[in-house]
């Protein structure tokens, strides 16, 4: 890989600093971030243009409380009343609009909240995303795990009751090929009845490979819908070709994962217009793919080494909520999920209003898992976290909370046959 001596060193060498530093200066030393890589697949599709078209002309300041109150009385909401709902004219409004959610929520979930653990098998990574953790260029403990290590932290998920886990990486082909992954589903199928993935963008013929070794579904964090933005944030890497992340989901879907996920991280642009945009996408395709399940994710930045640098734009709960209500009233049969990176007592509300999974006895480190239920806290992490979590309670923890919240906590509801 080009790269590959920046992810396996502790330090930087002279070259490197070098590099990063024209990479951070100078516009014109970095890729077109448009144009694909090698051995990218390109799709035909319309979605791409469709969203983006909408996105760049959203006016969230011209939108009145009028619009708003039209909004709420339509039985089923518009792309025109949700961008009403996601402006900030409809502040005033969340109570009614976290009532309207709730009963959208109860009428297609009924009272459920479903569960599930991420495992992060490897930490390294070949693209420079300047906000991330994992990036090539921060200085922090990398680690993959063998086979037999990710079948020990399945067998402790699976052991605590757990029966959904989402499988993630760092984005690196070179420490973590689509094989090493396939094979980590494979195990995965031994001890969960749900598996997801969240890793680097791969081709129709490699997600089908992948959904072959037992993958279900795909999370794709398209982190900002503002191309422009997303230029000046992704230097280095193949993360940094915005359109072949842009289509990830709908190439999931035709390699035949059952489904798919989607969110951008709140906080690094415009956060009305990349909600605006998150759910369009998942409007479109759930359209041109309605056998498909899709949910979408809800996160905001998270502090982390050398996030500093960015200065993110602040999301604060209040505007959370009504990002995540609006989601419900617009998308009514879309899963959405609430990360550990909120509070306990936010993710304790939101749920029961229009969340329908979260995350439990969460780590974001490697191979942190045996040592937190097997009593060595004490030992050193194997691989650094890509973000700080928020909420850390156990899946048991997590299971009386909601239950105590009269919601019903579930593990899975698949029958696989044959």
């Amino acid at each position: 890989m080009e790269n590959q001596f920046l992810v396996d060193s502790e330090y930087l060498s002279p070259e490197a600093l070098a590099k990063k530093h024209r990479l951070e200066t100078d516009p014109s030393s970095r890729k077109d971030h448009m144009e694909y890589l090698p051995g990218m697949e390109i799709i035909e599709s319309e979605v791409c243009g469709k969203v983006m078209d909408q996105m760049e002309q959203y006016e969230a300041d011209r939108y009145t409380a009028k619009d708003v109150q039209v909004a709420l009385e339509h039985e089923t909401c518009t792309t025109e009343d949700f961008k009403a709902l996601i402006s900030p004219a409809a502040e005033p409004f969340l109570e009614q609009m976290a009532e309207r959610a709730r009963r959208e929520t109860s009428k297609h979930f009924g009272n459920t909240v479903y569960l599930f653990t991420p495992l992060y098998i490897a930490n390294y990574c070949e693209n420079y995303c300047v906000y991330c953790g994992f990036n090539c260029y921060n200085h922090i403990k990398r680690m993959k795990l063998t086979m037999e290590q990710i079948e020990k932290e399945m067998k402790v998920i699976a052991d605590s009751g757990m029966e959904e886990i989402l499988i993630l990486t760092g984005e690196s082909r070179g420490q973590s090929p689509v094989e090493y992954i396939g094979e980590a589903c494979k195990l995965a199928r031994n001890y969960f009845r749900m598996v997801g993935l969240e890793i680097y963008p791969v081709n129709t013929d490699e997600y089908r490979y992948l959904h072959e070794c037992g993958a279900d579904y795909v999370t794709v964090f398209q982190e900002t819908y503002d191309a422009k933005k997303y230029e000046t944030l992704h230097l280095m890497g193949h993360k940094r070709v915005w359109p072949y992340r842009f289509d990830a989901q709908e190439r999931a879907l035709r390699g035949g994962m059952r489904g798919v996920a989607f969110s951008a991280l709140l906080g690094l642009s415009d956060f009305r217009k990349d909600a605006l945009a998150s759910a369009l996408h998942v409007y479109y395709l759930q359209r041109k793919y309605p056998h498909a399940e899709m949910s979408l994710s809800c996160p905001r930045l998270r502090p982390i080494i050398n996030n500093d640098k960015i200065n993110p734009l602040d999301v604060h709960e209040k505007q959370l909520c009504q990002i995540i209500c609006a989601y419900r009233i617009f998308l009514p049969f879309v899963g959405i999920t609430v990360s550990s990176r909120e509070s306990a007592s936010f993710r304790d509300g939101i749920v029961k209003i229009a969340a329908t999974k979260v995350s439990a006895g969460v780590s974001t480190g490697i191979g942190d898992h045996d040592s937190k239920y097997n009593g060595k806290e004490n030992e050193e992490p194997q691989g650094d976290e890509q973000f700080e979590i928020n909420d850390s309670r156990s899946l048991d923890k997590m299971y009386q909370d909601i239950a105590e919240e009269g919601l019903q906590p579930v593990l899975n509801d698949y029958l696989y046959i044959g």
